[in-house]
């Protein structure tokens, strides 16, 4: 198990490019399933979720090849079916859980998909009714296994249809997208989630010879067509990447350049953090921090109330970056309420900000309430150990700022999402070491 060693308390000063985005790049992998014909795809993150998925399609029979750093083509014309009832594939498939995301794809094409429970950060509850209500929707039969927690949907050919869904889930709206663009007829999903990566894959899919229209919004139409042929692909900056950069120059009193971020795909994430009074400077296409000598002031609302920072499915505010909210309050003049909606074990890594110094109140598994510092007082190093890939990041951010040397324990989880994170914080001038 590895770990990191943190030597904190250093002002860092650079540029740094962000990788391509993870939660993008496992609904865009996913997708080459859909023809036989060959997907070129750029800008792939080399982090552990994207690599287990590349290695389950060459489980599946795709040939894959590495064409350049973050570039492969995918050709999924001799897929072994086979695979997905054997031993290896239970195991493989719960490895992550983007892994859901193939079964759309492959009930459309192939007439049948199955996957194991998938694994993924221990966050709280994360139901996949949505995925299995809306191929159900589209005339798939359903099955389960509780003993083995072994899904299964087929279908000889999926119909079109409207529905409205329960919930706007990023990967269920997806894997019902994959579906119907190969269903007879028209299908229409309301409530359908609109996140810039879903409307990146529903462009793919355009480009592949599918009919999508409402990209962007949360009613999608999709008439049916009979197969798909292969496109090239470059997937966006990750957002969530950048967020956590901006973070970490505003704890560290550091002057950092994030470069190339796609400023249009952002959203409300640069004016979430200027509420904490993080100077955010658009240039070009680039974000400029500068170096937050005398600290930084979170806003009130208009009526003098107290700031709440909360979480809702796109354009509201990530919920991948709480985390990172919180811990940046953590050194901030004033208070603020962090209500983590969606997840009910997100929150819970706050007791070991606490026992760094932090003034923390945990309200409930949903909300925090941060009285910061003002840098008056620093936060202390300690060993810790990360519980999922954000709150890892939230930690690290917080280990960069504090006076002494801190270690993280289990810092796969950060390796789950964050493409060789101690080298290129060290191109910047942070004091990490990895220890295997």
């Amino acid at each position: 198990m590895g770990t990191f060693k943190i030597e904190g308390g250093h002002q860092l000063k650079g540029s740094i490019q962000p990788q391509g985005a993870k939660n993008e790049a496992l609904q865009i992998l996913c997708a080459v399933l859909l023809t036989p014909e060959v997907v070129t795809i750029n800008n792939i993150p080399d982090i552990v979720d994207v690599n287990k998925l590349i290695k389950l399609l060459g489980n599946l029979g795709v040939k894959i090849k590495n064409i350049g750093k973050g570039s492969y083509t995918f050709q999924a014309d001799d897929v072994n079916l086979e695979y997905l009832e054997s031993d290896a594939f239970k195991v493989d498939g719960r490895g992550l859980r983007g892994s859901i995301m193939i079964v759309g794809p492959l009930l459309a094409r192939f007439g049948k998909g199955y996957i194991p429970k998938p694994g993924g950060d221990k966050i709280g509850r994360r139901r996949l009714d949505t995925h299995f209500e809306g191929l159900i929707n589209l005339g798939a039969k359903f099955r389960y296994s509780k003993e083995e927690q072994f899904y299964g949907v087929e279908a000889e050919r999926l119909k079109g249809t409207y529905m409205l869904l329960e919930e706007a889930s990023v990967t269920g709206t997806a894997n019902i997208v994959m579906a119907a663009v190969l269903a007879e007829g028209q299908t229409t999903i309301y409530n359908a989630a609109c996140e810039p990566y879903l409307q990146q894959l529903c462009k793919m899919l355009n480009r592949m010879g599918a009919k999508i229209s409402g990209v962007g919004s949360n009613m999608l139409i999709i008439d049916g067509v009979e197969s798909l042929g292969g496109t090239d692909h470059t997937m966006l900056p990750d957002m969530i990447e950048i967020g956590s950069w901006i973070g970490l120059a505003a704890m560290t009193k550091s002057e950092l350049t994030i470069k190339n971020v796609s400023w249009n795909d952002l959203g409300i994430i640069p004016s979430v953090f200027r509420k904490l009074g993080i100077t955010v400077e658009k240039q070009g296409d680039d974000i400029h921090i500068p170096a937050h000598i005398d600290g930084y002031e979170i806003q009130s609302f208009i009526d003098g109330s107290i700031l709440t920072i909360s979480d809702a499915p796109w354009p509201g505010f990530t919920p991948d970056l709480l985390s990172i909210v919180l811990v940046v309050a953590t050194q901030a003049r004033g208070s603020v309420l962090i209500h983590q909606k969606m997840f009910e074990s997100r929150l819970f890594f706050v007791d070991k900000l606490i026992d760094m110094g932090a003034k923390i109140i945990l309200c409930d598994p949903h909300r925090a309430t941060v009285i910061g510092h003002d840098f008056k007082s620093t936060l202390k190093a300690m060993t810790m150990t990360s519980p999922d890939i954000r709150a890892g990041v939230s930690l690290l951010i917080a280990a960069l700022s504090a006076k002494g040397t801190s270690t993280i324990q289990n810092i796969e989880q950060i390796d789950r999402g964050y493409e060789n994170i101690d080298e290129r914080l060290r191109a910047i001038g942070a004091k990490i070491e990895r220890v295997e």
